[in-house]
């Protein structure tokens, strides 16, 4: 899994996947169209900020809701590299694992990382680095299997490596 380091974009505790992708854009399967509209009802200049492997930083349960896994595909069809929270609905982190979507937990750095640092992530040891503010944190990095799905890109391209 290659390391990212993007500029962040930070969110508040509880955000649901009502505001990552709303619903009224779910009747589409465009992975693109879908990520046009990503966090629009909380940040309505997202879209047009983002950049390759920016980084979401957010509060507790980040992707609560419904199960919906255009959410974490909106995020990542986006641009963005990783989210760094300092927890994930369940369904959430799951979704996000089986798309390809990396994510990290880490109460400290999302408490003390500002919107608009810059930030490198090494998904090997789970080192989580604010270059603005020249600080580190350590966050549980993803067990062997796990990244390898994401290297993969996600759940299904992993199983078909296996079956070749």
């Amino acid at each position: 899994m290659e390391n990212v380091q993007g500029k962040v974009f930070k969110f508040k505790d509880n955000v649901d996947t009502d505001v990552i992708i709303p619903a009224r854009y779910l009747n589409t399967p465009d992975a693109n169209e879908l990520a046009l509209h990503c966090m629009e009802d909380i940040d309505p200049n997202f879209v047009a900020e983002v950049q390759k492997n920016d980084i979401i930083i957010a509060g507790w349960n980040f992707g609560c809701g419904s199960s919906r896994e255009h959410a974490p595909l909106a995020i990542k069809t986006a641009g963005v590299g990783c989210v760094i929270a300092k927890s994930f609905a369940r369904i959430f982190y799951r979704n996000a694992i089986n798309i390809g979507m990396p994510i990290l937990e880490c109460e400290e750095a999302a408490d003390q990382i500002q919107a608009g640092d810059i930030v490198h992530v090494d998904f090997q040891t789970g080192l989580i680095t604010d270059l603005t503010q020249n600080k580190s944190w350590q966050a549980q990095p993803f067990p062997e299997f796990i990244q390898k799905i994401i290297d993969a890109g996600g759940l299904m391209a992993s199983v078909r490596e296996k079956k070749q």
